[in-house]
C-alpha cells in the first residue's frame, strides 16, 4: 500500500503529463482505491475551456475502469509549470472525490518542499450534496 509520500510523488509524476497548453498550470492526481491499486490522472485542456478535465475526475475514471470502487486516499498536485505547490482540488472535483469517498478518505496535498497537507475528504466539502443510490 503506497504512504503519503508515495502517493504525493505519483501525483507530481502525472502532473508532468498534464496537457495544459492553455493556461500552462499543470495538476495531476493519484488514487488509492480500495482495491490496493493506484490510478492516476492529470488535466486535459481544450480551447473550448469548459470542456478541459481536471486531473481528479481523470483519475477517478481510471478508478472506476480498473475495478476500484473506493478512494482510500488521493493526493493532487498543481501549479503553473516549474516545481508542483500545493493545490487544493476544485469545488467540483470535491463533489466528485466524496461520491467515492468514505469517512476515513485522505485528500493529500504538497509541493516540491516535502510538506504535505493531509485532510479528510469530509473536511473539504462538510455538506456535499447525496441522494440514495437506486436500489437503496
Amino acid at each position: 500500500m503506497a504512504d503519503d509520500t508515495d502517493l504525493l510523488h505519483a501525483a507530481h509524476r502525472a502532473r508532468l503529463m498534464a496537457h495544459a497548453p492553455y493556461s500552462n498550470f499543470l495538476v495531476g492526481a493519484a488514487v488509492l482505491a480500495d482495491d490496493g491499486q493506484v490510478y492516476l490522472g492529470c488535466n486535459v485542456e481544450n480551447v473550448a475551456y469548459p470542456e478541459g478535465v481536471c486531473a481528479e475526475a481523470v483519475a477517478l475514471g481510471a478508478m472506476v475502469v480498473g475495478g476500484g470502487r473506493r478512494v482510500v486516499a488521493i493526493a493532487v498536485a498543481g501549479g503553473p509549470a516549474g516545481p508542483p505547490r500545493p493545490c487544493q482540488p476544485c469545488g467540483g472535483c470535491r463533489q466528485k472525490i466524496a461520491e467515492f469517498a468514505t469517512a476515513e478518505t485522505v485528500v493529500l496535498t504538497g509541493g516540491e518542499d516535502g510538506a504535505i497537507d493531509r485532510r479528510l475528504a469530509h473536511d473539504l466539502l462538510p455538506a456535499r450534496f447525496e441522494l440514495d443510490p437506486p436500489g437503496a
